[in-house]
């Protein structure tokens, strides 16, 4: 089951595990997208139409391919989108509809299917996030804060239920050629001038290279494809040679703050008593 396969990376990775012999059951937003969905594989391919802000719904239709279609052995949450502009400059309303989407959607789903899993002690549930999940890129703190919050909740999930032979990866991609930064951004007006110098440029820059991006939807279908088939799949999934330099950059700079501010840090703890190893 994979959420939001009308175009993207979750159409790649639909179309992968098409081709892969799989039973998938995508994801749209209407019966357009269905109808061409269902088009890849009219025996495999079973669109469902839905809004994955809808709680009920999405519990519903999650209920209804288990009983009609099959377990559902594998979930992939990608619906989302991104919401661009400076945190000051984005209103309290698109940041709340961005975590409905980007995380309340996918944690809604990731509910859905996990007493399926759980009574059957198997499943692998993905979920995308991005390589801004794991390190913060100005002019977009919306969609980052929302990725960073699923971060958490997967990894938290992942050691719920690893005793119940249920696999947890998020998935980071970098940039992809897909609508990301066109047909599905969202980009908060300007209003404050004191922004331009910093973010006029990352705007700018950001859709030049739109469609001239590093990563292949195709590859990064097949990377998903071998991890699924992989015993012991990770629970970080980086894609992207540009989210590799990027992540691990930021984690080098989160490693840096540890180690200037160690005794900083050390110092908040009670005092032990003379002769206590710490």
């Amino acid at each position: 089951m994979i959420t939001g396969v009308s175009g993207g990376l979750g159409r790649a990775f639909a179309t992968a595990a098409l081709e892969a012999g799989h039973t998938v059951v995508g994801t749209v937003r209407n019966d357009a997208d269905a109808a061409a969905f269902t088009a890849l594989h009219p025996e495999r391919a079973h669109a469902r139409v839905l809004d994955v802000t809808d709680d009920e719904a999405v519990f519903a239709v999650t209920g209804e391919v288990e009983e009609a279609i099959g377990p559902v052995d594998v979930l992939i949450a990608n619906a989302g989108y991104g919401l661009e502009g400076t945190f000051e400059e984005t209103s309290l309303a698109d940041l709340r509809a961005q975590f409905d989407v980007n995380v309340f959607g996918a944690a809604a789903t990731i509910q859905a299917v996990l007493p399926f899993m759980r009574r059957r002690r198997r499943g692998h549930i993905l979920a995308v996030t991005s390589m801004g999940g794991l390190v913060g890129f100005p002019g977009v703190s919306a969609y980052c804060g929302s990725k960073y919050a699923l971060e958490g909740i997967l990894e938290a999930i992942g050691k719920e239920v690893a005793a119940f032979g249920i696999h947890v990866t998020a998935v980071e991609p970098g940039s992809f050629r897909t609508d990301w930064a066109g047909r599905s951004m969202i980009r908060a007006p300007r209003t404050i001038p004191d922004y331009d110098d910093l973010f006029e440029p990352v705007r700018a820059a950001r859709q030049k290279a739109d469609g001239q991006q590093p990563g292949d939807p195709a590859r990064a279908a097949a990377a998903l494809l071998r991890v699924l088939g992989t015993p012991g799949p990770p629970a970080h999934l980086v894609l992207g040679s540009d989210a590799l330099r990027l992540v691990r950059a930021g984690r080098e700079a989160v490693d840096r703050d540890l180690d200037t501010w160690e005794e900083a840090t050390l110092s908040t703890d009670f005092p032990q008593p003379r002769g206590t190893a710490r």
